[in-house]
């Protein structure tokens, strides 16, 4: 993967996140590229100004779903739009009760003649018709008169019920008035309610000229009907009572639909009396640290405010603090953390290494939201809402579940992902929030030297470091777990436990003699089983009287040399690490100082490990499943703060049985691994489908082929699409006219005459096809799904990863 990347542009970044000025004793970091080397630079402010650093703080860092870059982010308010449907709903009804109310009005509605005499004595009318005639026996003299008037109320009250109910009057309503705030809606529903009134009782209102809807004169001709006389009608009480209840059920809907009541019950609700809780500060910007005021820290809040202002931190100093005050709190040392901050202010829990920023930054970093950017969401059909052109960027809660990268050589793996997820997290750990270690591929070391805390560099003379193979573990059984994985978790003819019990047999007894376990020179001569290596352990062993390890290592002697032996197998590929390359590394006793990978589960620890030259791939390859084995050790020791994640830059021939099984046990122990693969066709056959279900967030780079797309195709499965089908049908005409226009048409038009038949259904479709994904997405593309900690998802969309 020495390539990977190298055809790629940097992503430029308008509007980059300010990057504050390191502290005054420390020299001011020269401002970090935007563009590749060769392009014109962006102008940027410069990183000392201290407005930067109040304005990073201060900026809103809204929730947002998996994979959104939050810093800044404005989620987009999708605007309700009332459906054509809905509209029609709401017309067609009213248009047709106004049609039924002028039939009736005018006496052209059917049967309408046949309903009043059904209900009606004949005797009321004049012979057929609904002209109302005298009735003797009646003291009212017309009561068809007052039974046309009720007639009106029952049809006008139906047709008003049928229209409010069958219309889509109250989605239409609610759609608006949800729009409005509370007063404005109190006063819109109040509005509506004088118009109805203003319906009902026209009277009452002064210069309105219509007549009164049929309302309260069928409830008065029906009193007359009940009570044979006009006496209810002339008595105030009786009157001024029906209005009341006519009124009142005129402007109950409105209430309700303005929510009248609640409005009114806070409204007049008694103020709480004036205490200490009301006389609280506004809330307070972010630079003015108001958790630490909350919690009573004004002394150590005011100190850091003045430092923020004066610039005198930068955004890693103020993620530190920010963390240390978390860990204070939950652990109740507030004290201790204030006389810590009065102490040393902004420079309060520096990294050990003494470093408050990286000497470079080549990627967008927002370090308390733990973020870093890799790109932008593509506003694609099948792309939700959320995720239409905003930032894309990655952080500990999705690498928690572990990323799977592939992609092929030049699609830019290591430069827009590799490089900037180690960059964000060798950040992180200078806040003391992650560790990280990165594994180099061959040729193409990660990110600069002095971003690092401790780099090994494999068969380099000059590393200061080297890598202890046993990972500073005391167990024997633990240690040959760890090289029998590293030696042997890529073949098939030798089992890992078979391995790595041959491997304890001789590594318990050598510790047993010698107080520590061989180096690796010593370890292939003891596989080799001869006995000028085993004689004198045997000798030690039973001068000792340690029979245990005396029989340990006796069955190893029987073992050599027989059918199925794992000895031989971890000779041979211990002998490429056995070379004279190597003869000062892994604990051979050359120059440079031990470093045991069990510190990164105990201390915020950045470590690089550089990988050996071309010539020695092979042995690259095993040093590299040997560093995924020991990761998998160590991560699983106790329950740590800081997040620890592994970076394999090339991680062809490293995934193994046992190494996919660890994967995913990683979410629970606070740590993830970030494997870049050219083609998945580097990881053994039977692993595809483990190794995809093992991580939670997959990456498919631009370039992929159909093979490696199927994996992922099948790995992110289907989804419900609707599909509309157009199909056109020719149309027979049975009528001779008719067949004789349709062939001068198709005489005219060279077409015969068809109409059109819509299906729309419900199909379930490849959210990407292996097709597509070879074939449709862009250079500098790629489609990415992401799972975090918590269980959320992002569904497999495009992002770009120049955006």
């Amino acid at each position: 993967m020495n390539s990977d990347g190298t055809q790629d542009a940097r992503g430029t970044h308008a509007n980059p996140v300010p990057r504050p000025a390191g502290p005054p004793d420390v020299p001011t970091a020269p401002p970090r590229p935007s563009r590749a080397p060769g392009t014109p630079p962006v102008p940027q402010q410069a990183p000392g100004s201290p407005s930067t650093v109040v304005a990073w703080l201060d900026e809103a860092r809204p929730a947002a779903r998996p994979g959104i870059w939050r810093y800044g982010h404005r989620p987009k308010e999708i605007p309700e739009r009332l459906a054509p449907v809905t509209v029609a709903g709401m017309l067609i009804p009213l248009v047709l009760a106004l049609g039924a109310w002028s039939l009736w009005s005018s006496g052209a509605f059917p049967y309408k003649s046949t309903l009043l005499r059904a209900f009606t004595p004949n005797d009321w009318w004049y012979p057929l018709t609904v002209v109302p005639k005298p009735v003797e026996s009646w003291a009212v003299g017309l009561p068809a008169e007052h039974a046309l008037l009720l007639a009106d109320g029952v049809f006008f009250a139906a047709l008003v019920l049928a229209v409010g109910v069958l219309g889509s009057w109250r989605a239409i309503v609610r759609h608006y008035m949800n729009r409005l705030s509370r007063p404005a809606q109190v006063l819109v529903s109040a509005g509506l309610a004088l118009v109805a009134l203003g319906l009902v009782f026209p009277d009452a209102f002064p210069g309105v000229g219509w007549s009164a809807v049929p309302v309260v004169d069928p409830l008065l001709s029906l009193t007359v009907l009940i009570t044979d006389s006009y006496d209810l009608m002339a008595s105030p009480f009786f009157t001024n009572t029906l209005y009341t209840v006519v009124t009142l059920l005129v402007v109950w809907p409105f209430a309700r639909l303005g929510a009248w009541l609640p409005y009114a019950k806070g409204l007049f609700a008694p103020r709480p009396t004036n205490t200490a809780a009301d006389r609280t500060v506004p809330d307070r910007p972010r630079s003015q640290w108001p958790a630490l005021r909350d919690a009573g820290q004004h002394e150590a809040a005011d100190l850091l405010t003045a430092e923020v202002t004066g610039g005198r931190v930068n955004d890693v100093d103020c993620t530190r603090i920010e963390h240390a005050f978390t860990v204070a709190r939950r652990s109740a040392t507030l004290d201790a953390f204030r006389d810590t901050v009065l102490r040393q202010g902004g420079a309060a829990w520096t990294h050990p290494s003494g470093a408050r920023d990286l000497p470079r930054r080549t990627a967008r970093h927002d370090l308390l939201a733990g973020q870093v950017r890799i790109g932008r969401w593509v506003a694609a059909e099948r792309a939700p809402q959320p995720y239409h052109d905003a930032g894309a960027a990655l952080g500990p809660d999705v690498l928690g579940t572990s990323l799977l990268a592939v992609g092929p050589s030049g699609s830019g793996k290591t430069r827009t992902l590799v490089e900037p997820v180690t960059e964000g997290l060798a950040l992180q750990a200078l806040t003391g929030r992650c560790a990280v270690v990165a594994v180099s591929a061959v040729g193409s070391p990660l990110c600069a030297d002095d971003a690092f805390d401790v780099i090994v560099r494999i068969g380099d003379p000059s590393s200061v470091h080297d890598l202890d193979p046993y990972a500073e573990s005391d167990d024997p059984d633990e240690a040959a777990a760890i090289l029998a994985e590293a030696l042997t978790g890529d073949l098939e003819t030798v089992g890992t436990q078979g391995a790595a019990t041959a491997l304890a047999q001789l590594l318990g007894p050598f510790r047993a003699v010698h107080g520590r376990f061989p180096t690796l020179p010593e370890l292939y001569e003891l596989l080799e089983g001869e006995e000028r290596t085993l004689a004198p352990l045997r000798e030690a062993l039973a001068a000792s009287g340690n029979d245990v390890m005396h029989r340990e290592l006796d069955a190893r002697a029987r073992q050599t040399g027989t059918p199925g032996d794992a000895g031989r197998a971890l000779a041979d590929r211990l002998a490429l690490l056995n070379r004279p390359v190597f003869a000062d590394f892994f604990g051979g006793g050359g120059p440079g100082r031990p470093f045991s990978l069990r510190a990164v589960a105990h201390h915020p620890l950045r470590v690089r490990i550089d990988l050996p030259e071309r010539v020695h791939e092979e042995a690259g390859r095993l040093i590299t499943r040997l560093v995924l084995a020991q990761f998998h050790v160590v991560v699983r020791e106790s329950r740590r703060a800081h997040f620890a994640c592994l970076v394999l830059d090339d991680a062809t021939g490293t995934v193994t049985a046992e190494s996919v099984r660890r994967i995913q046990r990683l979410r629970s122990q606070n740590a993830g691994v970030l494997l870049a693969l050219r083609t998945i066709g580097d990881v053994p056959e039977a692993l595809h489908g483990p190794l995809y279900g093992a991580v939670g967030c997959r990456m498919a780079f631009s370039g992929v082929t159909t093979w490696d797309g199927s994996r992922f195709a099948q790995t992110w499965g289907t989804e419900w699409v609707e599909t509309t089908e157009v199909s056109k049908h020719t149309v027979f005409a049975d009528q001779p006219m008719t067949r004789f226009l349709h062939a001068v048409r198709k005489r005219l038009t060279g077409k015969a005459v068809t109409t059109d038949a819509v299906t729309v259904r419900q199909v379930e479709r490849e959210r990407w096809s292996a097709s597509e994904l070879a074939h449709a997405v862009p250079a500098g593309h790629a489609v990415l799904s992401l799972t975090d900690v918590r269980g959320e998802h992002a569904p497999p969309l495009l992002v770009d990863l120049r955006g």
